[in-house]
Formats: C-alpha cells, sequence, structure tokens
C-alpha cells in the first residue's frame, strides 16, 4: 500500500496533546506519521478529505485489512492502530467526537517474538574483541587510544548496564558514582521520563575509572565525549558497536541487543522478572517476559536433542 503522506490542519493540536500526556519524542513522531499516512489511505479509498467527524470503525478495521493485505508486520498494524486510538481519544476529550471510532477495533495478533541477544559464547566473543582492541590502540595508535577507550566503556556499560542508546548518550559526569568496592549510575532521561539507578558491576567499574582518567577536558558536563569535546552522538555508539560486532565474527549487534542480552543473561542466572524489569526501566512486566520466551538458539537447540 503506498500513498502520498498528507499533513492533516489538526496534526500540530494533536502532537501538543501526546506531549503533554509524556509520550516521548519519538512515540509523538511515529503517532504523527501514522496519522498522516492513515489521512492519505482514507483520502485515496474514500475519494474525499479526512473530516475527524466522520471517520468510523468500519474505516478503522478496512485500513486494518488493508495494512495487513500489503504484508505489514503484526506490530506494525498494532503501532498504527494504536496512534488511531490516540486520535479517537483526543477528539473526544476536545468535543470533537461522542465516541472513539477506533477504541474497540481488535490488534492483529501475533507469536510472541524473542527479541534479539547474544548467547554466552557470543557475548565472550564481543568481550574479548573489545579487549584487543584496546591493546591493539595503546600499541599502535597511542593518540587514538583514548577515544578506543571510550568506545570500550560504552559498548561494555551497555552490555553490563542494559541502557538504551538514548540514555548511554544523555549521561552526565554527576550521575555516576563509582568508588572501590560499588559504583552506580542514575538514568535521569529515560523513558516516560521515569529515574532509575542502576547498580555497577566490576568490569563496568574498571572500564568508566580508566575513561573517568583519561578524559579529556571539556566545558561538555557528558560522560562520553567526542575528540572536540562535543556530547557523544547516537551514530559514534553504533559505528563502535558494529566494529566490535565485525572483529568479533558477529552481525546484526546493535546497541540494543546489548541491551537484551543484559536482560537475558540476568533471567538465565536467576533474576526475577521484577528485579530485571526495574533495572531495564519497564513499567510492565509483560515487556520483561519476552526474555523468557525461546530465542533461535534455544530452538536450535532442542531440535538437535532429536538426534
Amino acid at each position: 500500500m503506498t500513498t502520498t503522506p498528507l499533513n492533516p490542519p489538526f496534526l500540530p493540536a494533536f502532537t501538543q496533546f501526546l506531549l503533554e500526556q509524556d509520550r516521548s519524542p519519538v512515540t509523538v513522531r511515529g503517532y504523527a506519521s501514522d496519522i498522516c499516512l492513515f489521512v492519505s489511505w482514507f483520502a485515496r479509498r474514500k475519494g474525499q478529505p479526512f473530516s475527524l467527524q466522520d471517520w468510523t470503525a468500519g474505516d478503522v478495521r478496512e485500513y486494518r485489512q488493508s495494512l495487513i493485505d500489503s504484508g505489514a508486520k503484526p506490530q506494525t498494524t498494532n503501532r498504527k492502530l494504536a496512534a488511531l486510538v490516540a486520535l479517537g481519544h483526543w477528539a473526544v476529550q476536545t468535543g470533537q467526537l461522542l465516541h472513539n471510532p477506533a477504541l474497540n477495533v481488535r490488534n492483529v495478533s501475533s507469536l510472541a517474538l524473542a527479541p534479539k541477544w547474544l548467547d554466552k559464547r557470543q557475548r565472550s566473543a564481543l568481550i574479548r574483541a573489545v579487549e584487543i582492541d584496546l591493546l591493539s590502540a595503546k600499541q599502535r595508535y597511542p593518540r587514538l587510544w583514548v577515544m578506543r577507550l571510550r568506545d570500550a566503556a560504552m559498548a561494555l556499560l551497555l552490555l553490563n548496564t542494559g541502557l538504551r542508546l538514548s540514555e548511554l548518550c544523555a549521561l552526565q559526569l554527576a550521575d555516576i558514582q563509582i568508588s572501590e568496592r560499588k559504583g552506580s549510575l542514575v538514568v535521569r532521561s529515560g523513558k516516560g521520563r521515569k529515574q532509575r539507578t542502576i547498580p555497577l558491576n566490576g568490569p563496568a567499574r574498571q572500564l568508566l575509572s580508566e575513561w573517568l582518567a583519561v578524559r579529556p577536558e571539556s566545558s561538555s558536563s557528558a560522560l562520553f565525549i567526542g575528540q572536540r569535546g562535543e556530547r557523544v552522538g547516537v551514530h559514534s555508539v553504533q559505528r563502535a558497536v558494529v566494529r566490535y560486532a565485525v572483529a568479533a565474527g558477529l552481525s546484526d549487534v546493535t546497541p540494543h541487543a546489548l541491551r537484551h542480552t543484559f536482560a537475558k543473561t540476568l533471567l538465565d542466572e536467576g533474576v526475577s522478572l521484577e528485579k530485571v524489569a526495574a533495572l531495564l526501566g519497564h513499567t510492565s512486566l509483560n515487556t520483561t517476559r519476552l526474555y523468557t520466551t525461546p530465542g533461535e538458539r534455544d530452538l536450535e537447540d532442542a531440535v538437535e536433542r532429536l538426534e
């Protein structure tokens, strides 16, 4: 299904409503894009411009079916339906509708998919790649070694704390507390503006301490900075993780995969869902429960037992 998005006149007011509901900027942008696509689909399919007062539950169900027919994944379709529910909720609250047309339209059911994580062997390979890179950089590229130490600290902090990429980049120097035997970091920019504290294990404390000892002077209060003293960006973190993954012979490794690996490793070690949810900043245990879903390697091991 291909349409040219139309920007409806009510979009600014709707996005402002979402922001006031404490939705994240990423969610707001996604919902705004989804609404524009629905408005475009409505105009094309119905042969008339979309009106807040004239859409029905039948329109929403028809749109859902068109998404299914176009091959959209269940989670994509359900996100677009969630955007329509939010739109209807706003229209009712502002007196433009009596009832929300999207409220009782069912989501598309799908099998729970396990997030992608690294197994123990892959996790060890990635850590080894980081260590080898650090040794090589210190011997061959001493002028670049400080930035390589920063990259190592970022990658292993993701692996040992389960931080989101945006949370890592937002860390301030004041958010880190390290002593000889313990340490912690404070996430002040978590999803939904929720603050949480994450303990730091030995490997994380060691690398952070090494980074802080050589971190260049900067007017920025950011924990991780670039060569010009600016706060590190998401692309720098992503490039570092990919570089280590390639060196370890791994593919499809992202910062978010390291977050998933953190969660899966804890659960495999017997840590409770409640504790893992608190560390990850999850509001719902159902989100954390995805890590109990068998992964691809788990299923392969199960089938191999038939031999």
